[in-house]
C-alpha cells in the first residue's frame, strides 16, 4: 500500500478549524515534515525509550511515554513534574531535534500564537484500547505559552472540554498530521483522548504517536 504522504487524504479538507476562543485545529499540518519527523522520532525513542510510567496512585499508565528536550514530563509515586533528567537512565532527554521544533513555532504562529520557543516534547504512544482521561496541562511554570499537539499514525478521537472536568466535551476526530494549538483563554481546558481503535497505519503501523510541545520552564 502506497500514499501520497505530503496530501491530505480526499475525504479531509486542509485548514483551520476553530474549536474554541483561543484554540484551533491544522488539519494535515505536520503532512510536510513527516519523513523529517519520523526520522528524528526515531533517534529520541532510540536515545530515551518508550516507558508506561506510573500515576502518584500508583497505576500504571496505558500509555507509553518519553520525553525530548530541556525537560521531560515525569509521573511517580511522588508526583506530576518536568524534570531535566531521565528517571531511567539518569542522564538529560535527548535535545529536541530541529524538525521538532521547527514545526512547533510554525504551527503556533499559524494559531496567532508568535514566538513559540517549547522546551519541552512529550512523545506519547497508544495502542488499541489505550486512552487518556481528561486532565489539564497545568505543570508548567506560567500559562502564556500555547499548546501544540501533534498526531501521527493511526486515527483518534480528541475530546477538548471546557474550564471544568465535569464540562461535556467535544468529540474531535483526528488523523494522521493533524495539529491541535491551544493557549490563551483555552490553555488551561481539560483534554483527553478516546480509547484508541484498532487501526493501521502504513508508516506506523497499530500504533498512533502524539507530540505535545509545551514551554514549561
Amino acid at each position: 500500500m502506497t500514499l501520497n504522504l505530503f496530501e491530505c487524504p480526499s475525504a479531509v479538507a486542509t485548514g483551520q478549524e476553530p474549536l474554541a476562543p483561543g484554540a484551533v485545529l491544522l488539519r494535515c499540518f505536520a503532512l510536510a515534515d513527516e519523513s523529517a519527523l519520523l526520522a528524528a522520532l526515531g533517534d529520541v525513542t532510540a536515545a530515551a525509550p518508550f516507558r508506561h510510567m506510573a500515576t502518584p496512585g500508583g497505576f500504571r499508565m496505558s500509555v507509553a511515554m518519553t520525553n525530548c528536550g530541556q525537560f521531560g514530563w515525569v509521573t511517580d509515586r511522588t508526583g506530576y513534574r518536568y524534570d531535566a533528567l531521565d528517571p531511567e537512565s539518569g542522564r538529560p532527554w535527548p535535545r529536541m531535534p530541529d524538525s521538532f521544533l521547527r514545526l512547533a513555532g510554525r504551527a503556533a504562529t499559524e494559531a496567532g500564537f508568535r514566538q513559540f520557543e517549547p522546551d519541552s516534547c512529550l512523545v506519547n504512544r497508544y495502542e488499541a484500547g489505550t486512552r487518556l482521561s481528561l486532565h489539564q496541562d497545568k505543570n508548567e511554570r506560567d500559562f502564556d505559552a500555547p499548546i501544540v499537539s501533534v498526531s501521527l499514525g493511526v486515527p483518534a478521537v480528541f475530546l477538548f472540554g471546557g474550564a471544568a472536568r465535569a464540562d461535556r466535551p467535544a468529540k474531535v476526530p483526528l488523523a494522521h498530521g493533524d495539529v491541535v494549538v491551544w493557549g490563551g483563554p483555552a490553555r488551561l481546558r481539560y483534554h483527553g483522548v478516546m480509547p484508541l481503535k484498532k487501526s493501521h497505519h502504513p508508516l506506523l503501523g497499530n500504533q498512533r504517536i502524539n507530540l505535545t510541545f509545551r514551554k514549561a520552564g
